[in-house]
């Protein structure tokens, strides 16, 4: 079987673990990994005809809504987990996740995906070492920690991303900044509720009914745990730390806002004591007032008491 490519992007490709390390060939063989991104309607018919997966397999790896879960049926075995990925540039600064496919074949294990993603091109470039395709429980963990691992990296990288933007917003309090932190928040609040997802896949994965486990592949399933649940706690921190900040500046901007408001206030009285004088001295001012022939008279009288106020709301705070 020839390596298969149809339309921009999509394809299917083999790599297979040769003296220790993971190299792509060009046609299909026995335990080698078959990697399928985005697959267009022959690719998916391929995969149906070909290794005998159930379009229902296909159907729920390439749904961008579909939880963490394990399925089976008397060929085949089909793993859901949900995988980190960076929002491209239009869409934002922040990260979200989506799910990938791992189907166990009676031969192979084979990958289906909606998109590229690094966790997937770094196994297959060989950055993670000790990866053997024809061990396919022990390929699928190795996956399942590769995850783990990048989500830990990426929450690191959002860690760092919010200390930057609130850095930012201390200084200007522009919408921007806070925007940029709403998003952050979002993509903390869909690594925790897919980290726990994953974990419940992989504790039914340990229970060992349904993907047959030897003893290297439990000690392997306990470190993806672990890294799991070190993801969890992070994401749960940060998360905490991230909205109690959000509620700090909300706080801030509105005291300032009430600030703003009692200095316009403030002014806004100061600015109508010579109004009022002028209204007594106007062009209609009765005879009988004082000093209703000295022209200067009404100014003095105004700053005067625009001092007097000035004082009592500065005493007050109030300026």
């Amino acid at each position: 079987m020839q390596i298969f490519k149809w339309g921009d992007g999509n394809m299917i490709t083999f790599y297979k673990t040769i003296d220790g390390n993971i190299i792509h060939i060009n046609e299909y063989e026995p335990d080698c990994w078959v990697s399928c991104i985005s697959p267009s309607n022959e690719e998916a018919t391929l995969l149906t005809e070909k290794f005998e997966i159930s379009t229902d397999f296909l159907r729920a790896s390439l749904d961008e809504e579909e939880s963490p879960h394990i399925d089976y049926d008397h060929k085949n075995t089909l793993i859901i987990i949900d995988i980190p990925i960076r929002n491209s540039k239009n869409e934002g600064i922040g990260y979200n996740t989506m799910p990938l496919g791992v189907i166990l074949t009676n031969e192979n294990v084979v990958t289906v995906c909606l998109k590229q993603n690094e966790i997937l091109d770094e196994i297959s470039r060989g950055v993670v070492r000790g990866v053997y395709t024809g061990l396919r429980s022990h390929f699928v963990l190795h996956i399942m920690l590769r995850v783990a691992t990048k989500f830990l990296q990426n929450l690191k990288q959002i860690d760092k991303m919010s200390d930057q933007i609130e850095i930012e917003l201390r200084r200007s309090m522009r919408n921007k900044e806070l925007i940029q932190l709403l998003e952050v928040e979002k993509s903390l609040v869909f690594f925790s509720a897919s980290l726990k997802a994953n974990e419940g896949t992989l504790e039914k994965i340990m229970r060992g009914r349904i993907v047959k486990l030897y003893e290297e592949d439990k000690e392997l399933l306990e470190d993806v745990l672990i890294e799991i649940k070190q993801a969890i706690e992070m994401s749960g921190i940060y998360l905490n730390i991230l909205s109690g900040t959000m509620d700090a500046f909300a706080s801030v901007i509105s005291n300032n806002l009430n600030i703003v408001m009692k200095v316009l206030a403030s002014i806004t009285l100061l600015m109508s004591i010579p109004t009022v004088i002028s209204g007594f001295y106007g062009m209609n001012m009765r005879p009988d007032l004082p000093f209703s022939n000295v022209m200067w008279f009404p100014f003095v009288l105004s700053a005067i008491l625009m001092a007097i106020a000035g004082f009592i709301l500065k005493k007050c705070n109030m300026l």
